[in-house]
C-alpha cells in the first residue's frame, strides 16, 4: 500500500532507520502470523463471481477479529483494508464490484496495526502458474539476502536478477519500505540496483522491512488507470504480479513476521 516513491539514499535517509527491540519483534511476530492467516483466508475465498468488494470486507472483518486495524485505512484518503490487483493492476487496486473470472490474476496486498506495529503482506494468485513462480522464487531469494552486514542493494539485486532471466521486468517507479511503528518507514527497498552499492544502506540487526518484489510480465512502465488516485497498472496492459513479506533481520538471519505459526 502507498508503496515508497523510488529515490537515491541520502545521508538524510540513513539518519532514519528505526531498530527494533527482541521485546518489539516478537510483537510484529504475533501480528504478522495473525495477518498471515487472513491473508490465507482471502486467498482461499478468491474465486469465479467474488469480488473484491467482498474480499475486501473479508478482510475488514477478519483484521477486526484478530485484534487489529486495518493499515491502510490510516493512509489518508484511502478507505479500504485491502488493495485488490486484477490482471494489469499493478499496485494500489482499489476493491470494487468487478467479478473475478477464472483466468484472472488476482493480487491480494494488505496489512496490520496491531499491539501498535504495522505488518505487511501481499500474494498474487490466478494467472500464468510460470510467471507466479518468477515472484515466489525472486521474494525468497531476495529474502535470503537480508543478513546482518549486507546491504539493501543485495535484497534488490536479487530480485532484479530473477526477473530478468526470466524475461520479466521489475517495476522501477515503486519501492518496498522499512516498517514497524509507522507502515512506511526508512529505507525504501527497490526491486533493482540504483545508485553506487556502498551508498546503499547497510543492514543491521533489529531491522523490519518489507520485501516486495513488484514485476510485470512486459515492459517496466506504469501509470496511473484513472482519475481515482490510486490504481497504477502496466503501462503495455500485460499482467503483473507482486509478493511480499515483512522480514526482521537478526543475529540469526532473517525471520519472516507475516508467516503462520503452527
Amino acid at each position: 500500500m502507498e508503496k515508497g516513491q523510488l529515490r537515491l539514499y541520502t545521508k538524510t535517509s540513513m539518519t532514519k532507520l528505526t531498530i527494533k527491540t527482541g521485546a518489539e519483534i516478537a510483537v510484529m511476530r504475533e501480528g504478522g502470523a495473525r495477518l498471515a492467516e487472513i491473508r490465507e483466508r482471502i486467498v482461499r475465498a478468491v474465486r469465479p463471481g467474488m469480488t473484491g468488494a467482498n474480499l475486501d470486507k473479508l478482510a475488514d472483518r477478519l483484521i477486526a477479529q484478530a485484534g487489529g486495524k486495518p493499515s491502510f485505512k490510516a493512509v489518508p484518503g484511502y478507505r479500504w483494508a485491502t488493495c485488490i490487483n486484477v490482471n494489469d493492476v499493478v499496485v494500489h487496486g482499489v476493491p470494487d464490484n468487478y467479478k473475478i473470472k477464472a483466468e484472472d490474476k488476482v493480487g491480494i496486498d494488505l496489512g496490520m496495526y496491531y499491539k501498535g506495529f504495522h505488518t505487511d503482506t501481499s500474494i498474487t494468485v490466478g494467472g500464468p502458474e510460470k510467471f507466479l513462480e518468477v515472484g515466489r522464487l525472486g521474494l525468497k531469494r531476495a529474502i535470503a539476502q537480508a543478513q546482518t552486514g549486507k546491504r539493501v542493494a543485495d535484497i534488490s539485486a536479487a530480485m532484479q536478477k530473477t526477473v530478468e532471466e526470466a524475461g520479466h521486468s521489475v517495476v522501477r517507479a515503486l519501492t518496498g519500505h522499512g516498517i514497524g511503528r509507522e507502515l512506511h518507514e526508512e529505507p525504501a527497498i527497490p526491486c533493482f540496483v540504483i545508485g553506487e552499492y556502498e551508498h546503499s544502506p547497510k543492514l543491521r540487526e533489529g531491522m523490519v522491512i518489507a520485501i516486495e518484489i513488484m514485476y510485470n510480465q512486459g515492459g517496466s512502465e506504469v501509470v496511473y488507470k484513472n482519475d481515482d488516485g490510486w490504481t497504477i497498472v502496466t503501462a503495455d496492459g500485460k499482467i503483473s504480479g507482486l509478493f511480499e513479506e515483512t522480514v526482521a533481520i537478526t543475529s540469526h538471519g532473517p525471520i519472516v513476521l507475516t508467516c503462520q505459526i503452527h
